[in-house]
């Protein structure tokens, strides 16, 4: 049952037939089940057909090194070397943890409620995959969730819903009544994870027979309670930011002195930053504390790292200990801007392979010293300037970055999540969208992928439009394409229709939007590159990265140089036009910057034949077959992924959740998916969202249910 990823191999594999009678396999692909190690059965000789120095690769399995090094020592100093039984000793799983599957009959899963900041529609598309995953197991579902707008309510999914507060005493009186066998806590956000605690601690669970499966609460509350987090931390050496965990204003104050000023004040076990805050003074602090106690009991005051980078990390591991690195996400916006808050680029755009790997391996190491079973979320502060990190936070549940990374992959985190917690192996799940792999596998993405949140501040009044560490985004767009420039423009419409992409003729210059960033900075950012500011300047402004803010500067060149035409009265050539659409321009972007309309462009584009072309998310970036129904376009391409006959109907989504339109209509959109199924009509779905799907042409929000594969025949996230 042990997996680990390695580097690819150079496209040789020994014929296990031909191996003589004294050597055997040591390890073997999980997929095309060739060769990539033998070892002999007395000598102390082995080999492996994989790179275990990974120079450019995950470092799992450098103890190769280790084994061999010992047998070099103890041949050395005359002792007896048994190679093979040193390498499965080395290799082998000895935790506790390792359990035979043991189906419950019947399990209870803790919803998330109603919808709120921080907390949205990714948690109906997690519990909606947690109920897929365990009807495929013959395990009956029992839902608790008063949200009456999710899909995962809706009849035909949980065996059975009930509408009731999730609060202890409610949940308490469910488990008496349907004495279920098993409870999942981990696809409820939050609110499931402060309710399973309180149950837990009054011995709800154990009253009833009712086991926690995956994840064990008590590594749930390590992660929960900072102090206890920080103490569990440094036993394997690993660091959080210098904090205290305080309960009391006063004890606020002192601990502030201690660490010194500027600090971070945050409530712990609260959801998207609530009362959270910069302090710079004793007076700033005060006013945080209180408000921040106001919401929990316990205040983690931490030291200010504003301007490191803020890179995150989605990890899933089985009770066999395999563990694995799903995504990895980069935030544009750097330390104390929240991440909900913040734009995020997947797969990490910045950092150098030894950073990649020495956060992927800190992952892999933390999340095995507190025993998650299924998926984890970590976040890293890192220095920009140095390797030098702290882990921020781990989150031992599915979360809005899970959603994210599952969409932005093609791995169904959630899916997989809740297959671990009825003790699967990851070996044992198959990766749905190629049907053949396993889904022991990190995703490789041949495309870049840009998350944008959406603020609706303008429908408030007195509300300031300053965004930091506390969550004031209601909803999050999700854009694909082969460059950054494509991807981060087309994120920019999807967040708002009324905006044709990095414009920048809608903001003024004002230095101190830049500094301290409001829900318009990128706009700023495009006037400030237009009016001559270099990337060096913006970056001490800002502290966004050179090489994004490199990007954004090739696109207002681009506009510069575009709109220069007019004055030229020069034509716009096919080489303009393809490069304008390979950066993510519009044709109505572009008909504004040259002075045309947006038909007279589109009809130009058409005659030079510059077409999108479709593309598929197919999770292992071409390397194996992939029959995927995920879809996206781009202009940076020369093919189709995928073929199309005609004869479909298409299904437009509602776009990005914002304040009167949210997870109802991604409920519409499955009833009517499903419907058409029924009929048996080939539907196409889209949309503006990235958490679900169905029968799929234009999708961006990132939570929505009708993204996932099984509800469409083709779906496009556009």
């Amino acid at each position: 049952h042990r997996c680990y990823m390695t580097s690819q191999n150079h496209g040789y594999a020994v014929d296990v037939q031909s191996l003589p009678n004294d050597w055997e396999p040591l390890f073997t692909n999980a997929n095309d089940k060739t060769n990539e190690g033998i070892v002999h059965k007395t000598l102390p000789y082995f080999s492996v057909q994989f790179h275990p120095e990974h120079t450019a690769g995950p470092e799992d399995l450098e103890k190769l090194f280790d084994v061999f090094l010992a047998a070099v020592k103890s041949n050395i100093e005359k002792k007896s070397v048994c190679i093979r039984q040193d390498l499965i000793n080395c290799l082998s799983y000895k935790g506790k943890d390792v359990q035979l599957k043991d189906l419950p009959k019947k399990v209870l899963i803790i919803g998330s409620g109603g919808l709120s900041i921080g907390q949205a529609g990714e948690f109906d598309y997690s519990g909606s995959q947690a109920i897929k995953a365990l009807r495929e197991e013959n395990v009956q579902t029992v839902l608790i969730n008063p949200n009456i707008a999710t899909v995962q309510t809706s009849r035909g999914l949980a065996d059975k819903v009930y509408f009731l507060p999730l609060i202890p005493e409610y949940v308490e009186q469910v488990i008496r009544s349907e004495r279920p066998g098993g409870v999942l806590l981990t696809f409820g956000g939050q609110t499931a994870l402060n309710c399973g605690v309180e149950l837990e601690k009054a011995n709800v669970f154990a009253k009833y027979g009712c086991k926690i499966l995956g994840t064990p609460i008590q590594s749930i509350i390590e992660t929960e309670d900072r102090k206890i987090f920080a103490e569990k931390i440094n036993e394997i050496g690993e660091k959080v930011a210098p904090s205290a965990a305080v309960y009391s204003v006063q004890e606020a104050l002192e601990a502030a002195e201690k660490i010194g000023y500027p600090v971070m004040a945050r409530a712990a076990f609260s959801l998207g930053g609530l009362g959270s805050g910069f302090a710079y003074n004793k007076e700033q602090l005060k006013s945080l504390a209180m408000q921040a106690l106001a919401h929990s009991n316990q205040l983690i005051i931490d030291k200010s790292l504003k301007g490191w980078k803020e890179v995150e990390y989605e990890v899933v591991r089985d009770a066999f200990d395999n563990c694995i690195t799903v995504c990895n996400m980069e935030n544009v916006d750097p330390l104390g801007i929240h991440t909900g808050e913040s734009i995020v680029v997947a797969p990490s755009q910045t950092l150098s392979n030894r950073e990649y790997n020495m956060l992927r391996t800190t992952a892999i190491n933390v999340i095995r010293h507190f025993g998650v079973v299924g998926e984890c979320n970590i976040q890293y502060a890192l220095n920009p300037h140095s390797e030098e990190y702290y882990i921020i936070e781990v989150n031992a549940r599915l979360s809005r970055s899970s959603a994210l990374a599952s969409k932005a992959t093609g791995y169904p985190l959630a899916y997989v999540a809740a297959k671990l917690a009825l003790g699967s192996s990851l070996l044992d799940i198959k990766n749905s969208v190629t049907g053949e792999t396993t889904a022991c596998f990190e995703p490789s993405l041949d495309y870049c992928v840009v998350k944008i949140p959406r603020w609706d501040l303008s429908k408030f009044t007195r509300v300031s439009s300053k965004i930091g560490s506390s969550m004031k985004s209601v909803g999050e767009v999700m854009a694909i394409g082969r460059k950054f420039e494509e991807a981060f423009q087309k994120a920019l419409r999807m967040v708002d229709e009324n905006v044709m992409g990095f414009d920048p003729n809608l903001q003024t210059i004002n230095d101190e939007d830049l500094k301290e960033p409001t829900d318009k900075r990128m706009f700023v950012i495009a006037a400030s590159l237009k009016a001559g500011y270099s990337v060096d300047c913006l970056y001490e402004l800002t502290k966004i990265d050179r090489w994004f803010l490199q990007k954004m500067k090739n696109i207002i060149d681009f506009h510069t140089k575009s709109s220069m035409l007019v004055d030229q009265h020069a034509l716009l050539t096919r080489d303009i036009l393809l490069q304008a659409k390979r950066y993510g321009f519009s044709d109505k972007q572009i008909a504004s910057v040259v002075q045309s309309t947006e038909l007279a462009v589109r009809k130009q584009r058409e005659e030079h034949n510059i077409i999108p072309y479709v593309k598929q998310i197919d999770t292992v970036a071409a390397e194996w077959p992939a029959s995927t129904n995920y879809l996206y376009l781009t202009y940076n391409g020369s093919s189709h992924d995928i073929e199309f006959p005609g004869g479909y109907i298409m299904v437009t989504g509602s776009g990005v959740y914002r304040i009167g339109s949210s997870v109802e209509f991604d409920w519409c959109a499955v009833g009517c998916l499903r419907e058409l199924r029924k009929l048996n009509k080939k539907t196409r779905y889209g949309q503006l969202q990235s958490r679900n799907t169905l029968v799929l042409i234009m999708i961006c929000a990132i939570v929505y249910i009708s993204k996932k594969y099984h509800l469409s025949s083709y779906g496009y996230l556009q």
